[in-house]
């Protein structure tokens, strides 16, 4: 039987849509859930070096968010916007544009600096193929002169919230949205949880499409992920690989590193593609035995990974606690540590 999307709705009051992150940001609240049993319980995000074990292994989403929108205008003046997803071969690139049925093969868009693309060709999955004829590396000059950071719809963009939107360990440059789990991580946070003995490694996944687009078919089976591109190296699966000789857990910080690290399973030491894993209810997790993550959109992939993670009734209920408790949803929101006492 089809799995129903309306299976993984919830409403959520407004005002619960954290606009920004809070100071200091381990002072997040986060909701700790049992996956075995169900049972919740309130803490906050400075609590984890009580909540996480000596021996455990803490794995984060070390991709950065770049200024993937550019706004620029067509050769009759009117205004037009690129979204940049990911760099392909010879210099083009995949991108969502603005106005997208408007627009034509060969139509040329134009930003500042004299720079610009020329749409080559329209996907069936509704983006588009352009051609800035630069090198990856000078689009992403570009991007750091002339774009802006892409921040969620549901938040209000200004100043702060775009300079919050990014983790402190973000290193690999690529991704269009946050790995916001880890937000709420502060060298301080990260330097006691070091000193009980949990141990960091990090994984590359580039947040895009697949990702953030909404689920629009009637069912989960009907969906078809976007592809990302992510990243195991070998010394994270060495440690992946000694932590559970140990009984040690694994806990990613984050949907997008539990979809690298569960698309690198069982692919030797080390990993490098595009993956379009849909993890749905009924995977079998072969690498995580915990996850740390915020609250998600109602019906969307992010939510009903937690849900395969955590079981649907859970999650739900675990949701409903959030919002009669005055929990903050979203990428600036609160928080999740979902494991098995």
């Amino acid at each position: 039987m089809p799995t129903p999307l309306a299976d993984f709705d919830y409403r959520l009051p407004p005002e619960r849509i954290a606009q920004t992150s809070l100071e200091p940001r381990e002072s997040a609240k986060l909701l700790v859930l049992d996956r075995s049993t169900g049972i919740t319980s309130d803490r906050h995000v400075g609590d984890l070096p009580t909540l996480i074990n000596k021996g455990d292994l803490l794995i984060f989403n070390d991709s950065k968010v770049f200024k993937a929108r550019l706004e620029g205008a067509l050769e009759d003046g009117s205004a037009a916007e690129c979204f940049l997803l990911h760099p392909l071969e010879d210099g083009y690139w995949e991108a969502l544009i603005h106005p997208g049925k408007k627009l034509q093969p060969d139509t040329r868009i134009l930003f500042a600096e004299g720079a610009s693309c020329v749409l080559k060709e329209k996907t069936e999955q509704g983006t588009a193929i352009v051609d800035f004829a630069m090198t990856t590396d000078q689009v992403f000059d570009l991007t750091d002169r002339i774009g802006s950071v892409p921040v969620p719809p549901y938040v209000e963009k200004n100043e702060r919230n775009q300079a919050e939107y990014q983790t402190i360990y973000a290193k690999e440059r690529g991704s269009v949205a946050a790995p916001t789990a880890g937000f709420h991580f502060t060298p301080a946070l990260l330097k006691q949880l070091k000193e009980k003995g949990v141990q960091q490694a990090f994984v590359t996944l580039h947040v895009g499409l697949g990702t953030f687009r909404p689920i629009k078919t009637t069912s989960l089976e009907a969906h078809q992920m976007h592809s990302e591109w992510g990243r195991v190296t070998e010394e994270t699966a060495r440690l992946i690989h000694e932590t559970k000789k140990r009984r040690g857990r694994v806990i990613a910080v984050g949907t997008t590193a539990t979809r690298a690290l569960e698309s690198w399973a069982g692919q030797g030491s080390s990993w490098s593609d595009y993956t379009d894993l849909f993890i749905t209810p009924g995977y079998n997790f072969r690498v995580i035995d915990g996850l740390m993550t915020n609250f998600h959109l109602p019906k969307s992939t992010l939510i009903v990974l937690v849900s395969a993670f955590a079981g649907r009734e859970n999650v739900l209920a675990a949701y409903k606690h959030a919002i009669e408790h005055d929990y903050r949803f979203y990428s600036f929101g609160d928080a999740m540590l979902i494991h098995s006492s």
